[in-house]
C-alpha cells in the first residue's frame, strides 16, 4: 500500500524567479560582448559567451519550473518534477562546452597576444559584477531545487567572470601586462568546471535512481524493522522522485496482518519525520508462510539479491 504526504510545488514562483534573471543577464551579455569587442578583451567576451548560455539555462531551468508545476496524469503517474533535474543535467553538459571553447581561445590568446584597453574592460567589468550580485541575489532568496541551484551555478560563474575581467583590466591599465587577459579566463574557466562537475554528478544520482544523499539504505530498514509487528525487511529501495521529494517502497514481514492498517501509518509517520521520505510504498506479508525458518534467512537488502530466500537450503 501507498502512502503520500502532500506535495506543495512553488514552479510558477520559480519560474517567474528565473525569467527575471533571465532578462537580467541576456541584457547584460550584449553590453559585455560589445565591449569586449571594443576593448580586445577575452575575458568579457569570455564572460559574455558564458552569459549567452546562462541566458539559455536559465530560460531552460524556467521551462523546466513551468513543467514541473504540471500535475500528474495516465501517462506520468509522478507528475514532472523531474524535468527539473533533467535541466540541470543538460545544464551542466552546456556548461562542460563553454570551458572547453575558453581554454581554448585563452591558449590561442596566449600565443599570439592581442592589445587589450585595460580602463575600458574595467569599467564594463565592474558594472557586470553588480549586474551578477543582484541576479545571485535574486535566484538565492527563492527555493532551492537542483535545477536552481544549476541556475545559481551558472550565474555564479558570471560573477567570477566578472571579478576577473574587472581584475584584467586594472592589471592591463595599471601596468600594462597584457597576458593577464588570458589567464585569467583560464582560472573562470577552472572555476566554473569545479562546480559544474559537482552539479552534473548530482543530478545524474538522481537520474540514476541512486540512493539520496544524507539516506543510509541500511539505517533506514533497520528502522522499519524496529516496529513493533515487523518481523523483517525486504526488497527495500530509497530513490529521489526529483530534487527534495524522496520515495520508498520495500516488503515487509509482519506477525499478524490484522494490524497492517496502524502499523502503515506508524511506519509513514516515522519516515517521513525521521528520514523526510514523503511517497511511502510497503507491501505487507505474513512472516514465515508454509517455512517455519523464513525470518531468520530474510536480509535488509535491495532487490538486486534475488535468492536471498535459498540461503541455508
Amino acid at each position: 500500500m501507498a502512502s503520500h504526504a502532500p506535495h506543495h510545488h512553488h514552479g510558477h514562483g520559480a519560474g517567474h524567479t528565473l525569467l527575471i534573471a533571465l532578462a537580467v543577464t541576456l541584457g547584460y551579455a550584449l553590453v559585455e560582448f560589445g565591449g569586449g569587442m571594443i576593448f580586445g578583451s577575452l575575458a568579457l567576451m569570455s564572460d559574455a559567451g558564458h552569459m549567452f548560455t546562462d541566458s539559455l539555462a536559465l530560460g531552460l531551468a524556467a521551462f523546466a519550473a513551468w513543467v514541473a508545476a504540471r500535475p500528474a496524469g495516465d501517462r506520468h503517474s509522478y507528475g514532472f518534477a523531474r524535468a527539473e533535474v533533467v535541466a540541470a543535467f543538460v545544464n551542466g553538459l552546456a556548461m562542460l562546452l563553454i570551458v572547453v571553447l575558453i581554454v581554448v581561445e585563452a591558449v590561442a590568446r596566449l600565443l599570439e597576444p592581442q592589445p587589450v584597453a585595460g580602463l575600458g574592460v574595467m569599467v564594463v567589468g565592474f558594472c557586470g559584477l553588480l549586474v551578477n550580485l543582484g541576479v545571485v541575489f535574486l535566484i538565492g532568496r527563492g527555493e532551492r531545487n537542483l535545477n536552481t541551484r544549476a541556475a545559481l551555478v551558472h550565474v555564479i560563474g558570471d560573477l567570477i567572470g566578472s571579478v576577473a575581467a574587472t581584475t584584467a583590466g586594472a592589471v592591463i591599465y595599471f601596468t600594462g601586462w597584457q597576458p593577464i587577459d588570458a589567464l585569467l579566463s583560464v582560472v573562470i574557466a577552472l572555476l566554473i568546471l569545479a562546480s559544474t562537475v559537482r552539479l552534473s554528478r548530482d543530478a545524474l544520482h538522481v537520474l540514476m535512481e541512486g540512493v539520496p544523499a544524507g539516506v543510509r539504505l541500511e539505517e533506514v530498514g533497520q528502522a522499519l524493522n524496529q516496529i513493533e509487528g515487523v518481523r523483517a525487511v525486504h526488497d527495500l529501495h530509497v530513490w529521489n522522485i526529483s530534487s527534495g521529494q524522496v520515495a520508498l517502497s520495500a516488503h515487509v514481514d509482519l506477525e499478524d496482518l490484522g494490524n497492517w492498517p496502524a502499523l502503515l501509518e506508524s511506519a509513514r509517520r516515522m519516515l517521513q519525520v525521521r528520514f523526510r521520505i514523503v511517497h511511502v510504498t510497503l507491501q505487507p506479508e505474513l512472516a514465515g508462510g508454509i517455512n517455519p525458518g523464513y525470518r531468520a534467512r530474510v536480509k535488509i537488502v535491495p532487490h538486486r539479491e534475488e535468492h536471498r530466500h535459498e540461503e541455508g537450503k
